[in-house]
This record gives C-alpha cells, structure tokens and sequence, in this order.
C-alpha cells in the first residue's frame, strides 16, 4: 500500500492540506474553508477529502495509509488576538504582582498619544504574592512560605481561576521555590492548568519571562482543548500514525508537548512557511530571499539570508513579549479578508479588522456587506469573477462591486479607482513590513528575490516588489499551500537555554562549559524522549551577547568542539560582526558579556524530496486556456489578458505580461512591463523585462 506524508495548515480562512507519496515523490494538493467555530473539524475533512482523492478507500478509513501527519495550526494566535484564554491566575514573589502591568514602561507606540496598551491577561485581584527571595546569584535570601503559599493557591481555586502561572524573581537560576510552588498547586487544584517559569522561559528578563509564562497558562487549556477534539477525528479516520504540531521555531514536536507548552506555538503556521521557502530557495539556486506570505487574515514576511532565516529568542507578538525560540517572522493585519473603510479624516484604510471565512469577502455571498481585499481583486478581474478553487467555489462579482461602489461614493472616486486603491493601501502596508525585516536590520531588498506564497500573495507580488524596487518575484510550484508543504520539509526540534552573565574571557570558560553540559545532558532526555535514533541526532549552539551596559543581545554561534579560551575569542569576534551589521559600528575597548547561551536539538526524520524536471521549451502557448479584460493601473484601464494554466506550464516555457496564471490554491499577476518563465524545479520566475 502507497504511504503518504501528509501536511496540513489551518489558517483563518482556508485550510490547506498537502500530501507526498513516499514511493513516487508525487505531491497533490487539497483545500478546504477553515471551521472557526472548531478548527479540527476543518482539518479532519481537508484530510478525508485529501485522502480520498489519492487513493483507494475500502473500509472508510482514509487516513490509514497516513505515514507521518505534520500540522500547523493558529489556534493560540486566534486565542490571543481575541482574548479568547481561560480564566488565570498568578503567583509571584511578594512585591512584584503589579510587574505584568508596569512591564517596561514604555508606550507601544512612541508618537501616538492615544495607542493603547493590550489588555493585561491576569486582573489584579489574581496576581497573588507569597514570601520567598532569591539573590541574583542564586543565594536564598527569604524561604518559600509554604503556608502563604498554599493560602494562595486555595484563594485561587475559589476564584475559579482554570490556569495558574507561577514565576519566582531568580527563578531560572535555582527553581526549587518554583517547583515547590508547583506541588501545593497540584496538591490544591488537581484539574488546574499549571505553567512555571523555570519550564516555559529559564532566562533572564523578569519582565519577559513573566509575560511568557502567564500567555503560556492563559493558552494551555485552549490549546489542550483543541488536541483533545483533534486527536480523536483523525483516530476515527483511521490514521495510526504519531501526529505533530509545528513551533514557532520551524520544528515540530508532539501533541502532548504542544498541549503543555502552546506559547512555543504561537507562530506555528507561519514559520512552516519558511521552512518550506528555505528548501525551495536551496533548490532553484537563491539563497537570499524574502518571503511573503499572504493569507486571508494576514501578511507574514521573513529574511533568508544565504538560505537561512535567523531564530530570535524573544518577540512581541501582538503587544505581548514572548521569550521563546522562533523564526524572525514580523506580521502586518493585511491579508484577502482586510476590510476595507474610510477612517474619520476621509482617508481610506484597509484592515487590520478582517471578514475572515465565514462571512468571508462580500463576493462569498455569506452575508458580509464590507468590501475586502478579494473583493477588489474580483472587481479588477485580476481574480477569476465567477469561481475560485478551481470551479468548486462560486463568487459574486456583482456583489462585490456594489459593496466597492458604495465605498466610492464616499471617497468621491470612481468603482475601479477605488478598487484599484485597495490594493495600492494593501501594497504599502507590506511594503511597511518588509522595511521593517530587512531596511531597518541593515538589508537592501533589492539584493533579495521575493518569494511569494499563501493564497493571496502571488497576486499582489509583482506590484510589491515594484514598490520595493526588486526585480525577480519567485512563485513556487504549489504557493496556496507552501506552509502546508513546509510540515513535510522540517524536522523535530527542542531548544534549551541557560543564562549565565559572564564576560566574554578565559575565566568564563569553565562555567561556559558546565552550562552547556547541562543543556547537552537535558538534550540528550529529550532525544531518547521522542525516540530519536543517535545517527539522527543533532545539536546546535550559539550565545546570546552584548557589550556590558547594552539592553539587547545578539545570537553568535558557538564553534564546534570543546570550550577553550579560543573558543571564546571566537565568540567576541563574532559578536563584533554581528554588531557591525545591525548597528554599523564596533565599540572598541569595551567589555563584552556573554549573556545567554543556547542548545538547539534536532531530530532528523524522513522528509518529501523536491526534484527538478527536464526543460519543455520557451513556447507556452499549449497552456493558455482563453482570455479576460484586467485592470492595470499600469495600461490605465482594462487590457485583453491571456489567462494561464499553472498544472500545463512546463519548466522552461516563458511568456511576457499582462498575463493570469491559474491554479486551484492561488492566482498569479504578469503585470505589464514583466516577463515570465518556469525553472527547472517548476517555480514561476517573473523579472522585469528586458
């Protein structure tokens, strides 16, 4: 029996599904609307529909011939963008329940007077202080009150409070109170949801961590709720295979450690993505990219430097800091779901408020009465007017137009200028995006390709790299779907951590090395864990550093081998570099600190390989399928526009814009003044042309 991979994305509007025949190497797609209501009802009908298409189902188990299921998901994204958590509460060292809401005092927006800071997840009356001190250096200056504690932990349970987070100063250095408050806790509150510090975030930043480890209490039940609905419906499809969840950090883990750890999780579909754009960049020759990805809700970019995007070890993610390993990802609220409106002043604005899948754009004929970025795709015509999923999902343009055309009338425009500004706010707000991870970090854009992926983003990446001034757009052959395709491309994956402030000399080096031989020996627990076989194992260090005074660090990798005086030399000049590029300067003279240093663990497992294909020729013609009038603002009105089959082009035809490429999961525009061609790996290239 043919076994297949099988990698599924859940995003707001669409669930993605891609499956790779072991044997052949043969890649089908599927997609299905998401299930907002119930996630996992969406994904178990992806995969049953998905599955029922490649191959035979006798006894109406599909997925039984499911060798390895990936899954990507938004499920703690959507919990925390709308503040749909549990009910939680705080322990923390007394004097220090207020720090979650002082944080670091700072506006979230310098100019803006009237930014709002988000809402603080754990009321004050549940952040509950108990007696107990640690010194910096690991010193105890006060004993856990066990009494006090276990008064708190009853106040707690009678507040009916579903999670509890627990987050000691000095924590990370020495975690007994923590883990005696633990075991009151669990003594008290057997069925309550329970994160500590010392598990979630073991690092410095008393601020940083404590918002962690609440996010990762206030998520847990949602997300061990989720697994729990999910795991059954893929049982009762007969899969037997082990299921795993995507981290924000490219890796994947399993169910139950994704269940207990759902802050590690909140980039989870998005850094799928990248993983799937750095094996297709390694393939068809480009190493430095930038990736969009746009979807339905939002627009997700990354830098791909030499092929790899850079880990950060702490984000804010939606006013939140989260102190975890993930993959540099910054996120804009522009997505095919952006609401269009004007704003007080008269001006058009376009999201960050999204119609999502149901409604959906006006043209969906779900109820939904507000114009979105789809919908003036659909009025252009640069989307298909009739249907989209291949035939299997009827629009309305003519719904979309009047939506448009009621929003005209108020901007005083006509109904494709309109449109047409939709899309032009669109572009200037992933334009904003894409400065942000690569102007703002030292990069030009014009030396990167731009790799456009997600539903949405082949659309409008022509006219992003036009606003950016690069000149190579990169499509892949399955761009819908490319997070889904990343689940069948990543391995498993931990990362530990140890701070440890020390300055970068020859007397650090024993305590350097004592740290990472504890993160080797808990990597080596984790390893064993997950039944990863030696052969297969892999470790990873780097250390975060800084010039002693500096607020912010930057990772520098660890040379192999064992920690010498030379290794730490090796480091220092690292980090030299490392601050040339972000800040353009060294600052000579100056001590520098090794503050953090990190053991990132990867379990190598069997992955789809992506193969290229022998060349057909220039000519083209044989996929054209017929033509449409487009509105290009470039040609100032509607031109006749041939349209394109994606599944007929063969590697090596070429054809120049205007042009439409269809295909099931996504829509590619050939503006005016580019030219296209198919590689070798089946990628569409567009360039501006000669």
């Amino acid at each position: 029996m043919t076994r297949w991979r099988v990698g599924v994305d859940s995003g707001g509007t669409f669930t993605d599904i891609c499956l790779f025949d072991e044997e052949e190497g043969r890649v089908e797609v599927w997609k299905v609307s998401s299930t907002p209501d119930d996630p996992s009802r969406g994904i178990a009908q992806g995969v049953e529909e998905g599955m029922r298409r490649v191959t035979p189902v006798a006894d109406g188990r599909p997925a039984a011939a499911v060798a390895y299921f990936g899954h990507g998901t938004t499920v703690a994204t959507n919990a925390l963008i709308q503040h749909r958590g549990v009910r939680t509460g705080l322990v923390t060292t007394d004097g220090f329940r207020d720090l979650l809401e002082i944080g670091r005092q700072k506006r979230p927006d310098l100019y803006d007077m009237q930014a709002d800071k988000p809402p603080v997840l754990v009321p004050r009356d549940l952040r509950l202080e108990v007696p107990e001190r640690l010194r910096h250096d690991g010193r105890v200056e006060i004993p856990l009150d066990e009494a006090r504690m276990r008064r708190a932990a009853r106040a707690l349970r009678e507040a009916g409070v579903q999670a509890i987070a627990v987050s000691f100063l000095y924590g990370f250095i020495r975690p007994e109170h923590e883990q005696r408050a633990v075991a009151i806790l669990r003594e008290e509150m057997p069925d309550a949801f329970i994160s500590a510090g010392h598990e979630i975030a073991p690092e410095f930043r008393e601020y940083e961590r404590l918002s962690t480890v609440v996010l990762n209490a206030y998520l847990g039940p949602v997300m061990r709720g989720y697994i729990e609905r999910l795991a059954p419906r893929l049982r009762e499809l007969g899969m037997t295979a082990t299921p795993h969840l995507t981290q924000s950090n490219g890796g994947v883990i399993g169910f139950a450690a994704a269940a207990n750890m759902p802050v590690r999780a909140v980039l989870s579909g998005p850094s799928t993505g990248v993983v799937g754009a750095q094996a297709i960049g390694a393939l068809a020759g480009f190493g430095n990219i930038i990736t969009f990805d746009m979807g339905g809700t939002s627009t997700d970019v990354a830098l791909l430097q030499d092929g790899v995007c850079k880990l950060t070890s702490e984000a804010v993610v939606h006013g939140y800091p989260i102190k975890a390993p993930m993959l540099d990802i910054h996120t804009v609220g522009a997505g095919g779901g952006s609401i269009a409106h004007v704003d007080a002043g008269g001006l058009l604005k376009v999201g960050p408020r999204s119609c999502g899948a149901d409604p959906g754009p006006v043209c969906y004929n779900k109820g939904n009465l507000e114009p979105a970025t789809t919908d003036a795709n659909v009025v252009l015509q640069t989307l298909n007017p009739t249907h989209l999923l291949g035939g299997r999902m009827a629009i309305r343009q003519d719904l979309a137009r009047e939506a448009i055309g009621r929003l005209a009338e108020k901007l005083g425009l006509g109904l494709m200028e309109t449109a047409q500004g939709i899309l032009s706010v669109v572009t200037a707000n992933m334009a904003r995006a894409i400065r942000v991870i690569s102007v703002q970090r030292g990069h030009d854009p014009r030396d990167f390709t731009l790799m456009a992926f997600g539903g949405g983003g082949p659309l409008h990446a022509a006219r992003l790299a036009r606003e950016l001034e690069m000149k190579r757009v990169l499509v892949p052959r399955n761009p819908g779907i490319l997070c889904a395709m990343g689940l069948l491309l990543t391995d498993l994956r931990a990362d530990f951590a140890a701070t440890r402030l020390l300055p970068a000399t020859e007397d650090a080096v024993p305590e350097v090395a004592e740290a990472f031989r504890s993160l080797a020996a808990r990597a080596e627990e984790w390893f064993a864990g997950e039944g990863i076989a030696p052969g297969a194992r892999r470790l990873n260090r780097t250390a975060d550093m800084r010039y002693e005074g500096q607020n912010y660090e930057l990772p520098v990798p660890l040379p192999d081998g064992a920690i010498t005086a030379a290794t730490l030399r090796a480091l220092s000049a690292g980090f030299a570099e490392a601050h040339r590029q972000r800040y353009g300067f060294v600052a000579e003279g100056e001590t520098v600190q090794v503050v953090t240093l990190r053991l990132e663990a990867t379990g190598l497992v069997k992955k789809a390989q992506l193969k290229a294909y022998p060349e057909a020729g220039p000519d083209a013609g044989m996929a054209i399928t017929g033509e449409r009038q487009v509105w290009f603002p470039e040609a100032g009105g509607f031109v006749v526009t041939p349209i394109y089959s994606r599944d007929a082009l063969q590697p090596g035809n070429s054809f120049a814009g205007p042009a439409i490429v269809e295909q099931m999961d996504t829509t590619t525009v050939v503006p005016p003044g580019m030219a296209a061609r198919v590689d070798r790996c089946l990628n569409l290239i567009l360039e501006v042309a000669a």
